[in-house]
């Protein structure tokens, strides 16, 4: 007969596969964390482009107005979203390798279907309201429909994606109440906590 150990690594074993198959786990904090850094390095160009000389701490929304200066700040977060997206899929990809399970398997279709929802629905939302000059909400928007995302993913993958989805709602309620100051709120979103989960991921699951 079997020894009690035995069946418990039997048991662990089971559930590791169960846990592969129904959750993404070769998502990366390090992915999480480079993200944050683009986002950062995007909110300093848009803070040139929009703010400059004048500090981000003073309220400033007319300047958004002009066409070009739109063109410019979509430029740039189409940028920040490319560079991690990409990051995201290669660190992913080399990390599944590692893990010896497929990158695009089952969960990460999930994962994929779940979060597609609320970002393109959000995308299309933020795009009618610079359309038609509500220019203010458009960071909250991005902040609140992104944690609404991550809240949807979290079922196929890390707890941690689900607690930085509700931080991304708090902090776009809060900059919604404080229009004039998305691009702080944007850059404490995208950038900050992006990081600090980023971080914590790391430490917990890529060594």
């Amino acid at each position: 007969m079997k020894e009690i150990q035995e069946y418990e690594k039997d048991i662990a074993s089971i559930r590791d596969m169960m846990e592969r198959s129904a959750k993404f786990i070769s998502l990366t904090g390090l992915s999480g964390v480079l993200a944050g850094l683009y986002a950062l390095a995007g909110a300093t160009a848009a803070y040139f482009t929009v703010h400059y000389p004048i500090s981000p701490l003073k309220f400033r929304i007319y300047s958004v107005r002009e066409p070009d200066t739109l063109l410019r700040l979509i430029l740039i977060a189409t940028l920040v979203i490319i560079a991690s997206l990409t990051t995201g899929l290669f660190l992913s990809a080399k990390k599944a390798k590692k893990q010896g399970v497929k990158l695009w398997s089952a969960a990460s279709q999930r994962m994929l279907i779940n979060v597609s929802v609320p970002l393109v629905s959000g995308g299309i939302f933020i795009l009618i309201m610079l359309a038609t000059d509500h220019f203010g909400l458009a960071a909250p928007a991005s902040l609140i429909f992104y944690g609404l995302a991550l809240i949807q993913g979290s079922a196929n993958t890390f707890d941690e994606i689900r607690y930085l989805g509700y931080s991304q709602i708090i902090l776009g309620l809060v900059s919604a109440m404080l229009p004039g100051y998305g691009l702080i709120f944007w850059s404490l979103g995208f950038g900050v906590l992006h990081i600090v989960y980023g971080a914590i991921m790391h430490n917990k699951y890529d060594k």
